[in-house]
C-alpha cells in the first residue's frame, strides 16, 4: 500500500521561507510524475507544482517564481522549496501524483500557516 508523509510546515511571517518533504513508502511508475497540492480553509484542493522523473517542472501562476518542486527517487522523497511567501500562501499541503495518473489516498498534509 502506497502511503504520502508531508511535512515541513510550520507558522511564518509572510516573506518567509519554508521546505516541505513527501516521503513515500515506494515508488512507482504512476509516480513518474508527482504534484503538490494545497487546499486552503472552505476551497478546494488546488494543484501547485508538478515534477516529471526527468527533473521538469510546472507550476501555478500563483507560485511561479517563487515555489521550487524537486525530487530525490532514491529517498522516494519529493520537495517544495517555499520563498517568499504570503498570507494566501495559508493552506494544508499534499502531495499525490500529477493530473492523469492513478491516484493514490490522500496522506494527513502539512500545514502552513503565513501571518501578515
Amino acid at each position: 500500500q502506497v502511503q504520502f508523509v508531508e511535512s515541513g510546515g510550520a507558522l511564518v511571517q509572510a516573506g518567509g521561507s519554508l521546505r516541505l518533504s513527501c516521503v513515500v513508502s515506494k515508488i512507482t511508475v504512476a509516480m513518474n510524475t508527482m504534484g503538490w497540492y494545497r487546499q486552503a480553509p472552505g476551497k478546494g484542493r488546488e494543484l501547485i507544482a508538478t515534477i516529471s522523473n526527468g527533473g521538469s517542472t510546472n507550476y501555478a501562476d500563483s507560485v511561479k517564481g517563487r515555489f521550487t518542486m524537486s525530487r530525490d527517487d532514491a529517498k522516494a522523497t519529493f520537495y517544495l522549496q517555499m520563498n517568499s511567501l504570503k498570507p494566501e500562501d495559508s493552506a494544508v499541503y499534499f502531495c499525490n501524483t500529477a493530473p492523469g495518473r492513478y491516484r493514490y489516498s490522500w496522506g494527513q498534509g502539512t500545514q502552513v500557516t503565513v501571518s501578515s
